[in-house]
């Protein structure tokens, strides 16, 4: 090898003096040089990936517990803080705490959630706050918003919180109902559209809900749209059907009163309707108890039920089977004040009325209870002065002082004086105008009937005027939405 090293100098001197460019690139450069030669020029040294990096988590670390030690001063708890990216200096972390708390969160709202604190001013909290305060929030209520859902904070406008909103205007929640809404149940913004927001919705229009309704129920109670229908929603709807309910009138009632979809199943529906037959009330009524007052299967109601029970016993004279009848016929009797309940009680035992005849009155019919004093007080005065019929009849139709004394009993007891007619309270009273002017102007008079009956499963039937029974319907008796439409129009008359 050695006597070819004269050969390749030869050479090499050769090519570099005929081929000058072949020298730049044969020769070694400088900085080449002084890197392996870091020992005599550590100034040149080129630096290393990994040492860059090693200086830059130092100077993060001792910036960290600085900023760590200052905020344990202000009473801060720094434990979730060691996950997440902090501002390289104590004025910047100052300015987002001081942030916050002009919002009107404390110390220790932030110590709820202090993750908050990871948040920049300019990147995440104002452009939140600013799109909050756009859709709705008061500015005063931005502080009590953020307390509640702090997380909002991390959320991005466009990619997160617009496509909600967008979400909530396409279902009919009124842009002005947007804040209310999201103040109510301010997780919403951090659903996915593609989850059990949609989902909730599809199967609520798949039972009968009205696509329009979908808006109001929404606003009355936006829980619905976090709610699993395999869970919470189908099997409650699937309880209510069960016991009788059509699932029209299903649909209809969670239409006006949303927040019955809320009600555990399992801890307070089957319980209150176990409870209600323990008490009396029959197993053909309950449709109809629901459908008049929905929200006494959320209620405590055994603790209602006995204390009410007791009270129509002993201040009433109502046995335990009459109060039964008496909660088929008006549910919301469970919730009713007592001293509410003992105003009309009191009017009529103060008009010679017996405590065994106020009674009776009651059980037929229990809305007399809702009744206002004054108004009784001018219907019984035109009863006794300008009727002058005997008592008997107001114990055997306390209907009476349900109906408007200027819009239905004067008007309707004139016009048969006109005519000399003389009938009972219930044949006067208990019908539409169209058919007391059938009745006056007819040859003949069509007994007394007991009014409007209602059964479950059939129709609504009205005695005839030869003593049987008649089905009121244009369609076949196999015709179910007929029934369901009779549960519904009853359940609003009531």
């Amino acid at each position: 090898m050695s006597h070819l090293l004269p050969r390749n100098k030869k050479l090499l001197s050769f090519v570099t003096r005929h081929y000058p460019i072949l020298k730049t690139l044969i020769t070694p450069s400088p900085i080449s040089h002084y890197a392996t030669q870091s020992s005599k020029f550590p100034e040149y040294e080129m630096p290393t990936v990994t040492w860059g990096v090693i200086q830059g988590k130092k100077e993060k670390l001792v910036n960290r517990v600085k900023i760590c030690d200052h905020l344990k001063a202000l009473g801060v708890i720094t434990d979730e803080l060691e996950t997440i990216e902090l501002p390289s200096t104590i004025e910047v972390i100052s300015e987002r705490l001081e942030f916050l708390q002009k919002l009107g969160l404390t110390i220790d709202d932030v110590n709820e959630y202090p993750l908050m604190l990871g948040c920049s001013v300019r990147k995440n909290l104002i452009p939140v706050l600013a799109y909050l305060e756009k859709i709705g929030i008061s500015r005063s209520k931005l502080g009590e918003f953020v307390k509640n859902y702090p997380q909002v904070l991390h959320a991005s406008v466009v990619v997160e919180l617009a496509p909600v909103v967008k979400f909530l205007r396409g279902l009919d929640v009124e842009k002005q109902d947007l804040g209310y809404v999201l103040m109510k149940y301010p997780e919403l913004l951090g659903f996915k559209l593609e989850g059990t927001m949609s989902t909730s919705v599809a199967y609520l229009v798949s039972i009968g809900v009205s696509p329009r309704d979908i808006g109001p129920m929404v606003t009355q109670y936006p829980y619905l749209l976090g709610m699993r229908v395999g869970t919470m929603i189908k099997p409650l709807v699937d309880y209510l059907i069960s016991i009788g309910l059509p699932k029209k009138i299903v649909a209809r009632m969670l239409e006006k009163r949303a927040y019955v979809i809320g009600y555990s199943l399992e801890e307070t529906v089957k319980p209150n309707v176990e409870c209600l037959i323990s008490f009396g009330v029959r197993r053909e009524m309950l449709p109809l108890v629901i459908a008049q007052y929905p929200q006494i299967l959320g209620l405590p109601v055994k603790a209602k039920m006995s204390t009410q029970q007791y009270f129509f016993s002993l201040k009433l004279k109502v046995d335990p089977e009459g109060f039964a009848r008496v909660v088929e016929k008006m549910p919301q009797v469970v919730s009713l004040k007592q001293n509410v309940i003992m105003k009309p009680v009191e009017f009529l035992l103060g008009r010679t009325f017996k405590v065994e005849d106020v009674a009776r009155m009651v059980v037929r019919c229990p809305q007399i209870l809702c009744s206002r004093v004054e108004l009784m007080k001018n219907a019984y005065y035109f009863y006794k002065t300008e009727m002058g019929r005997p008592m008997k009849e107001l114990v055997e139709y306390p209907e009476y002082f349900t109906y408007g004394l200027e819009s239905r009993i004067k008007p309707r007891y004139q016009k048969l004086q006109g005519k000399g007619i003389r009938s009972s309270l219930n044949w006067f009273l208990n019908c539409s105008d169209q058919r007391f002017e059938e009745r006056l102007e007819g040859n003949f008079i069509d007994a007394d009937s007991d009014g409007p009956v209602f059964e479950m499963g059939g129709k609504l039937d009205m005695p005839g005027g030869g003593g049987g029974g008649e089905v009121v319907s244009d369609e076949d008796d196999d015709d179910e939405s007929d029934d369901d439409e009779t549960l519904y129009r009853r359940t609003l008359t009531l």
